[in-house]
């Protein structure tokens, strides 16, 4: 599937080729702390599937809670997140931040990972009183 996406302030614009069948919900403590919420949804790029059409993301790269070496990129200008990925040359497949991606009400997570790591009030999130706009 082919999809498109931008950050925040429209300084990066890119094109991306993805399996939808490779999306999922990430509870480890990076995505926790990078996305500064409980979880981070991700879909996973074809090899070397991310072209950027407009800017260019910044990099820097984390030790995640894998032990492995992840570059993360995202707008050095309004600070969204692109993706992670391996470091180093060669072919890469991203892990595309769902919410950067215009096309992400047709991605629907079919698994989480990290889950010994996800808040334990997730479990009850469908229980609670839901608005269609934020208070007035």
């Amino acid at each position: 599937m082919k999809v498109t996406g931008r950050c925040h302030c429209g300084e990066l614009v890119f094109d991306a080729v993805i399996d939808p069948e490779k999306t999922m919900i990430c509870h480890c403590t990076d995505c926790q702390v990078l996305s500064a919420t409980a979880f981070r949804t991700v879909v996973v790029s074809e090899v070397d599937g991310l072209t950027f059409s407009n800017g260019k993301p910044k990099e820097y790269v984390k030790i995640a809670q894998s032990g492995n070496p992840r570059a993360q990129g995202f707008c050095e200008h309004c600070g969204t997140g692109i993706y992670a990925s391996a470091v180093g040359d060669g072919p890469k497949v991203y892990n595309l931040r769902i919410g950067a991606i215009d096309q992400r009400n047709e991605l629907i997570p079919k698994r989480q990972i990290w889950s010994n790591s996800a808040q334990k009030w997730l479990a009850d999130i469908a229980r609670l009183p839901s608005f269609e706009k934020g208070p007035v």
